[in-house]
């Protein structure tokens, strides 16, 4: 079972896939590199893989009714990670464990790297905390 990682009995992931922050798609979208070309490579190798609240991120950030549409297809263009209440649990533990010890991440962050680290994939993301999460939840980073 090489390169695969069943997760809650119904999602299939690839341990190859990346899951990509807002940070960096808003910096993809403004072509700026070199998280521009970093992202466009995975999309081209079909790497990407999103959770709900990065779409909902992206899409309450939209210009116009057809960026929001754009958007909108992210879910059938991509592979959508699950969605637990378990993973929402760990990243409310996580979010407390690092607060108890004088740091403090928001619990969206803490989410997305619960999220990645228990689907097998890594998290592309331009804030400099993931580097703390990456120490505290075990989450790789892509580089």
């Amino acid at each position: 079972m090489f390169g695969r990682r069943t997760i809650c009995v119904t999602a299939t992931i690839d341990l190859d896939k990346v899951l990509v922050d807002t940070s960096v798609w808003i910096a993809f979208f403004r072509k700026s590199d070199p998280s521009y070309s970093s992202l466009k490579n995975l999309l081209a190798e079909d790497r990407v893989c999103i959770v709900g609240l990065i779409l909902a991120e992206l899409m309450q950030g939209a210009k116009s009714h057809k960026e929001l549409d754009v958007l909108g297809e992210f879910v059938q263009a991509f592979e959508c990670l699950p969605d637990t209440p378990t993973f929402w649990k760990e990243a409310g533990k996580l979010s407390f464990c690092l607060r108890k010890s004088g740091r403090t991440v928001g619990l969206a962050d803490c989410y997305l790297a619960i999220v990645a680290r228990e689907c097998g994939v890594a998290i592309f993301s331009l804030d400099k905390h993931f580097s703390l999460l990456e120490k505290e939840s075990k989450v790789k980073l892509f580089r």
